[in-house]
């Protein structure tokens, strides 16, 4: 069958994308969150209550009752257990009974290519972020039915020829199966497509995938037969030249709320998005193109009908024509609206911490204490730090402090012998609920001495394992009144601790914003941040903490004075420790072009065996970002320590060059979210 060819072009050897980690699973707007799920031996059937994704299922024609199928559960019905080689995988996934397999472990496929002929009734779930496939992936053939796909990194089976025609190795590829999900994986690099549904496949939903690298996104069809029906929403399909998706005879092809990215100044072009071929039914709505060439095509016998979607710096074909269906005569849905797509799936797509790791989730939960906080008085507490004052010394459980909306003027501190605390805001949004106070380095101390940076935060955070969510966190000192004082470092946040997850909160300042350090020089400190926004304009993002900083938004401020000029970051990182890593993000604000730096060196006291690093990655950088973005600190030269960028757009972003570093792909693929972390997968609870 005919199709738009364009050249064929040189694949690079491999290109990481930023690995998606740690957050609440995030679906048309609505959260929900899982617990830690300890994996235990290989193929060892689960003994606890199922957990809540456990009993998920499918949306979208895969929820449909056709073919003697009610809808798609998967494996809900069978044991759970959980699998760390391809013998045990391949068991579990060929079995006749039906289970839930939870991959804890990457697991490489021989011979290359090789793809797993799974059987009905299974759902294969990765662990959190854990669950990798390299090398080859899964067939289900004809009459397999009831199959989850989900969590899963699926990956490399890349033979070297981009437009492979010889290497038939897919991610997953389904030839007349039914009721499929594929749902929250992360599909990259093989040898042929990505995901192929073919000769009648039907009643299958793809969502809140990450789809990638690769030269064939995903095609649909392969028959004369006009039989399939297909939802394929909330997907991030980037970096991929041709069939994303093709759609050759689907009786009912729904696509919506899907982000198409080419991104500029890359290899890999794309040749075209949509296409809706043959007889195909298409009904595409707001979904997100941008750089695209010929984002959306049909052939003169299809019908494809556009409603409520946006193109960006896209050329070439963009065509509509015919009448499609009503997807809610089939199935219920709501699409979110088109400018929120692609915050939503850098995200939300993709593999998530809170799938496939928790086994106890309803016990974890009741276990934890609630402590609640009112201004009103309607609650335990009418202040936050009378809540952490009320947590016992060593804790061995879960508190949290549920802070009800309003304004908090106080300092809050949580101490090192108070881990397991959760801050939350209970309000509809994380503006509703904020800690605010206006200490500086040198604003005087109660009883004598002055404040230093560290001890100017509103919010101080010593304990291990501490979560802070839907909040506010700020420091409004006023650097105009204060001339007088030496310094204007003013910290809002500061943590100095291991296992930090701040998620969907905003910390905003001047200079000094966020402190993300360590108790000790020589220990380490996580921090995970997603889904929040911070505000600053002086190395507003510091210290030596191993740091990440994932699909979340970086606003740039003027200074007291009005004028545009300032540094993101200001990391103080210890030799061979990992320091911040800034990746699927978004950096803008209301400043002058080229005014600020992304980084440089704090050689904290003038510690030379210090080794700064600062990585900004897959980000979007505003015109505000210097041609040459990196500058020297006290003395120190950032070409002394880590500095670098990669696969960043936007109108800051630029070329490499000697005074502009980028990372290679082999290095890029040693520094994603999930080598940051180093083994600790943040859920939220």
């Amino acid at each position: 069958m005919s199709e738009i060819r364009s050249k064929a072009r040189h694949r690079r050897s491999r290109t990481a994308l930023a690995a998606g980690v740690p957050l609440a699973l995030t679906a048309a707007g609505v959260m929900s969150y899982g617990t830690v799920f300890g994996v235990g031996a290989q193929a060892e059937a689960a003994a606890a209550a199922a957990p809540a994704w456990a009993a998920d299922t499918a949306d979208g024609f895969a929820s449909v009752n056709s073919l003697g199928q009610n809808g798609t559960y998967g494996g809900r019905d069978g044991k759970t257990v959980t699998v760390k080689t391809l013998a045990d995988l391949e068991k579990y996934a060929t079995a006749a009974e039906p289970y839930v397999i939870v991959v804890a472990a990457t697991i490489t496929m021989n011979p290359v290519g090789k793809e797993i002929k799974v059987r009905s009734d299974k759902t294969i779930v990765g662990a959190g972020t854990s669950g990798h496939i390299v090398g080859g992936g899964f067939f289900l053939g004809s009459g397999v039915h009831n199959v989850i796909i989900r969590n899963l990194t699926v990956r490399d089976a890349y033979q070297g020829v981009w437009n492979d025609k010889e290497h038939d190795f897919d991610a997953i590829q389904m030839d007349g199966a039914h009721h499929v999900w594929i749902d929250h994986n992360d599909l990259r690099n093989m040898a042929d497509g990505l995901i192929d549904v073919r000769k009648d496949t039907t009643n299958v939903t793809v969502s809140w995938n990450k789809l990638g690298n690769d030269n064939k996104a995903f095609g649909i069809g392969w028959t004369d037969n006009v039989v399939t029906d297909i939802t394929v929403h909330h997907n991030w399909i980037r970096e991929t030249e041709q069939r994303n998706p093709s759609t050759d005879n689907a009786a009912h092809a729904h696509l919506y709320n899907n982000f198409l990215e080419d991104v500029a100044g890359t290899t890999i072009k794309s040749s075209y998005g949509n296409y809706a071929r043959g007889k195909t039914k298409m009904l595409l709505e707001n979904s997100y193109f941008q750089g695209m060439n010929n984002p959306v095509i049909k052939d003169s016998t299809a019908s494809l009908v556009q409603k409520g979607n946006t193109f960006v710096s896209t050329t070439g074909r963009n065509e509509s024509g015919g009448t499609a269906f009503d997807p809610k005569s089939y199935y219920g849905y709501t699409a979110d609206r088109t400018a929120d797509v692609p915050g939503l799936l850098k995200s939300g797509a993709g593999p998530r911490g809170s799938i496939g790791t928790a086994s106890t989730a309803s016990t974890k939960a009741a276990a934890a204490t609630t402590l609640t906080v009112a201004k009103d008085g309607t609650g335990q507490y009418t202040t936050v730090q009378a809540a952490v004052n009320a947590v016992p010394a060593n804790n061995p459980s879960r508190v949290v402090i549920a802070v009800k909306p309003g304004t908090y003027r106080e300092l809050v501190k949580v101490p090192s012998n108070k881990p397991h605390v959760t801050i939350q805001g209970t309000g509809g949004s994380r503006k509703d609920t904020t800690i605010v106070y206006n200490n500086a380095s040198g604003t005087p101390k109660p009883g004598g001495g002055t404040y230093g940076t560290g001890g100017s935060a509103t919010v101080a955070v010593e304990a291990d394992d501490f979560q802070a969510r839907n909040l506010t966190v700020s420091n409004d000192f006023d650097e105009a009144a204060n001339q007088s004082l030496s310094g204007h470092q003013a910290v809002a946040l500061r943590t100095a601790s291991d296992k930090v997850f701040l998620d969907s909160i905003i910390v905003e300042g001047d200079q000094d914003t966020l402190l993300l350090d360590t108790a000790a020089k020589d220990r380490l400190g996580r921090v995970y941040m997603k889904n929040s926004y911070i505000v600053g304009n002086v190395d507003f993002i510091f210290g030596r903490a191993t740091a990440v900083i994932d699909g979340s938004v970086i606003t740039l401020k003027k200074r007291w004075n009005g004028t545009s000029a300032g540094y993101i970051t200001a990391p103080s990182t210890a030799a061979n420790r990992r320091g911040i890593l800034i990746a699927n993000s978004t950096v803008n604000g209301g400043v002058s072009d080229r005014t600020f730096y992304l980084g440089r060196p704090w050689h904290a006291g003038g510690d030379a065996s210090l080794d700064p690093q600062t990585t900004i990655r897959n980000t979007t950088l505003s015109a505000a970002i210097r041609t040459t973005p990196w500058t020297d600190m006290s003395g120190f030269s950032w070409k002394d320590d880590r500095f670098a960028e990669y696969k960043n757009t936007g109108a800051g972003a630029g070329a490499a060059g000697s005074e502009r570093p980028h990372l290679t792909d082999a290095q890029a693929a040693g520094q994603e979210v999930s080598d940051w972390l180093a083994g600790w997968t943040p859920a939220a609870s």
